[in-house]
């Protein structure tokens, strides 16, 4: 895999909070003015007891899929920059989504549940005190869990109508219409897309009138939603097991990126669709996929059992058949399936750069320990009696940064939070016309219940292609 020449990536925790329930979805709020809040959504499976005299052989009481749902405002300071300001108990969420664009007057929340719900929220109050407040609902119908949801609105600019398109586990394809106030969500139209659970369904942001959905039958599809005919626009076979993700491109026009259980990233341009631009095989199932806000050849990916990646796709943008996408960095933190992720729009000032992560648990309990993936060791360095304290990534070797497969960055072994000293390690200083980008980003994982914040550093003497 081609290494790009002059870049330097780098990954650091700030901080990583106890969400109690299995962590699956997280994204920061689009809406100017908003950029601070961040929503992350649970799902916790709890097996109901059998009843006093039976056997317990077969029980015969399903599962109940408890959710909770997290709202963090992030400020930019030290030692805890990200703060709970509010939890709300409701069935076990599956997505969620931030309209980009707000909603009379409010950002709104779109939550997928798993009672085939889905169910819209705005934000009331200031950056310094808000809080999330139901608007409305809509029954996806018969027993099923809504498993995705995606709004017309990528583009960050107004659409009329508004649209939302959910997909469900009865493999069916809904599309929703939202009053101008935020007050009212109905089903516009349903359809069949797929044989088995359609775990994805996303817009075409260049063209709202066009979504897309991926399903357990390995099926990639396209529809027009002005007809009502339901006939795909086209069928992909391309990905060899369940399409998980797909995202259209906000910043550029008929590009494709599509994820699946069978480890790859597809890009597509969507006037060519019998084959994919590129196909990068990421070690993992890949369950989300987000296009970084501001620089468009970046593209985040969640990766199940092999953490989250960042591409760069840069060749795939200029239309070039570049077979693979260039893997930048890794962050392999955390410690189960790698689920929800997604890039901030905050810029991030240097005043976080001395800090090491922090651990909050929801109790105020402090864990005595943290087991790393792959062999990697903490180093936990108890600060206060409070419910944080330090966790410092040691690792054996440092690695270069954008190697093509990845890795972390580690962080100083003293117990500063400062990245290693480069001159040690035999690199070349940093050019004068070297350019910096910082971006910072909220991963969550599964079975081990956490959600990480995290910056990503990059820096280049000349573009990355």
């Amino acid at each position: 895999m081609r290494i790009e020449m002059a870049s330097k990536c780098k990954t650091k925790t700030l901080q990583v909070v106890d969400t109690e329930y299995s962590a699956d979805a997280v994204e920061w709020c689009p809406v100017e003015g908003w950029h601070n809040i961040l929503a992350c959504g649970t799902y916790q499976l709890k097996k109901t007891e059998s009843e006093p005299g039976q056997s317990g052989i077969e029980d015969n009481n399903p599962p109940v899929r408890l959710g909770r749902l997290y709202l963090y405002s992030f400020e930019d300071q030290i030692f805890t920059p990200l703060t709970e300001i509010q939890r709300l108990e409701m069935a076990a969420v599956l997505d969620l989504k931030w309209c980009h664009v707000p909603i009379a007057g409010h950002p709104v929340l779109g939550i997928a549940n798993a009672q085939g719900v889905v169910k819209l929220a705005h934000l009331i109050g200031n950056k310094k005190s808000c809080k999330l407040q139901p608007l409305c609902s809509v029954d996806l119908g018969d027993d099923c869990l809504a498993l995705s949801l995606d709004w017309s609105t990528g583009r960050e600019q107004g659409s009329h109508p508004l649209r939302l398109v959910s997909s469900d586990s009865k493999g069916r394809v809904s599309l929703l219409s939202v009053d101008e106030s935020g007050s009212s969500v109905d089903v516009l139209d349903q359809w069949k897309g797929h044989d088995f659970e359609a775990w994805i369904a996303a817009f075409d942001y260049w063209n709202p009138h066009v979504v897309y959905s991926g399903g357990d039958d390995c099926k990639l599809q396209g529809w027009d939603t002005r007809g009502s005919s339901r006939v795909p626009l086209f069928t992909s076979e391309q990905h060899s097991m369940g399409v998980c993700s797909i995202q259209s491109h906000p910043l550029r026009e008929n590009l494709l990126a599509t994820g699946s259980y069978d480890e790859h990233v597809l890009l597509w341009d969507i006037r060519k669709m019998k084959q994919p631009l590129a196909d990068t095989h990421v070690q993992g199932g890949v369950w989300r996929l987000k296009w970084h806000p501001f620089q468009e050849q970046w593209l985040l990916a969640a990766c199940m059992h092999n953490g989250f990646v960042i591409l760069n796709c840069q060749k795939g943008l200029e239309e070039e058949n570049q077979e693979k996408c260039t893997i930048l960095s890794s962050y392999a933190l955390h410690n189960s399936l790698a689920y929800g992720a997604d890039w901030s729009r905050l810029p991030v000032s240097h005043t976080l750069e001395p800090s090491p992560a922090t651990l909050t648990t929801q109790e105020g309990h402090q864990r005595a320990s943290w087991e790393g993936p792959k062999g990697q060791n903490f180093k936990i360095i108890y600060e206060s009696p409070t419910a944080t304290f330090d966790v410092l990534l040691e690792e054996e070797e440092t690695q270069p940064p954008c190697q093509a497969e990845g890795t972390v960055a580690p962080q100083g072994p003293s117990g500063d939070g400062r990245a290693p000293d480069t001159k040690a390690n035999g690199d070349v200083p940093a050019a004068k016309d070297q350019r910096e980008e910082t971006s910072l980003l909220a991963t969550c994982s599964f079975y081990d219940n956490v959600l990480h914040v995290w910056k990503w550093e990059v820096s280049r003497s000349s573009p990355l292609a």
